[in-house]
């Protein structure tokens, strides 16, 4: 009953939309949804390309037969064993049980690991080669992106590159599966935000990904999640170059946690002595009420941060404290960094926020803003000057 899609006249594509799930890895909220994509290349050779998270297994068989029209799939590559891309590969095989799985020795460690398939695999290395008949295919190991068995297909024919969770978006595909034929805004913006969530720490396995890229023409880029990349290729491929060498553009982003208001006030009075220096690119987020990935996002675009906290229990606000493990666990390079704080009795958040700071090796800028309970004038002013040196930096 349901039906593919066609990438090019051999090229269909069988994914799946999910927009039932709340959280991606049970962490990062899908307020769109997100696709789990797989392709098929029908030619001499039949070879399926990734396959779906178990439970589309049944919708995502039934656009596989339909295109298959009683022909059986002589190959399944795996670029990505994450189980929201292989979770389908025990019921292809059932299916399919002369299919030959083709990856990469990272890749067959996992197979074994996670279904216990340890037959019928056809190992590849480093730019090896398979003929379909008409469709030639030539295999990029790309390890971590993110994961370390990680690679690329590239069907040299079609000029279709399946690049595995590169280059995904977040957002459940709606009637569309090419960019020409969505409203892309929406995944552009959830480009950006599973950049800096999934592949970001990544940078320098990204760099050496695009480099292979490079090596070859490129007319379509068919990742995991997210569209079919066609026409807004070069876009995305300069915006994971920017990114993937953390070159924050000119912006801004100020992240405060505060109970009652007074840290609050500071974040506030920091973003207007910025504003009255010229700066325009400022963005300000409640770390209680904004969940990270949103502003992790803006911190991969911008190119200086500035953080405050109030001390609690001798400490970070707790939801401030857990935000800056997640941008530590991202290892975000290059950023410019100024902090403030505000307290009753004890200071301890602002010797925190300097530790943090010399942890990530990032410039810090101006003077640290400190006020003992409400906020009074002088650090008022203070704020403001902090602002005005962050826009001039």
């Amino acid at each position: 009953m349901f039906k593919a899609k066609s990438i090019t006249n051999d090229i269909y594509y069988v994914g799946v939309n999910d927009r039932q799930k709340l959280m991606f890895e049970n962490q990062i909220p899908l307020p769109f949804g997100v696709s789990y994509n797989s392709y098929v290349i029908v030619d001499e050779k039949v070879a399926l390309i990734d396959t779906v998270e178990i439970p589309f297994a049944e919708i995502y068989i039934d656009k596989l037969l339909n295109v298959l029209q009683g022909r059986s799939v002589d190959y399944l590559v795996i670029n990505h064993m994450e189980p929201d891309h292989s979770g389908s590969i025990r019921a292809i095989r059932r299916l399919f049980p002369d299919i030959k799985i083709i990856g990469n020795n990272r890749t067959f460690k996992m197979l074994s690991g996670y279904y216990g398939i340890e037959d019928g695999l056809l190992e590849v290395t480093d730019n090896d080669k398979l003929s379909l008949g008409k469709h030639q295919l030539q295999f990029f190991l790309t390890p971590m992106i993110h994961w370390p068995e990680t690679m690329m297909t590239y069907d040299a024919t079609d000029k279709v590159i399946f690049t595995g969770d590169a280059f995904g978006a977040f957002g459940a595909l709606d009637g569309g599966v090419v960019d020409t034929d969505l409203m892309i805004t929406k995944y552009l913006e959830e480009f950006d935000r599973y950049f800096a969530n999934i592949a970001g720490k990544y940078g320098s396995p990204v760099q050496k990904a695009l480099e292979k890229m490079h090596t070859v023409e490129i007319k379509s880029i068919c990742p995991t999640h997210g569209p079919v990349w066609r026409d807004q290729i070069p876009k995305i491929m300069e915006i994971t170059n920017r990114l993937s060498r953390n070159e924050g553009s000119r912006g801004v982003v100020i992240v405060y946690a505060s109970m009652y208001g007074n840290t609050e006030q500071m974040a506030e009075a920091i973003a207007e002595g910025l504003s009255e220096a010229g700066e325009k690119n400022i963005v300000i987020y409640d770390v209680a009420k904004t969940d990270a990935s949103f502003i992790l996002t803006d911190i991969y675009r911008f190119d200086r941060l500035v953080i405050g906290s109030p001390t609690y229990n001798n400490g970070l606000f707790p939801e401030m404290a857990s935000f800056l493990l997640k941008i530590e666990n991202r290892d975000i390079k290059q950023r410019k960094f100024s902090y403030f704080g505000s307290s009753t009795w004890s200071n301890a958040s602002m010797k925190i926020l300097a530790t943090f700071a010399e942890r990530m090796k990032w410039e810090v800028i101006g003077t640290a803003v400190e006020e003992k309970q409400s906020l009074k004038e002088i650090a008022y002013d203070a704020c403001i000057a902090l602002g005005k040196e962050l826009a001039n930096a």
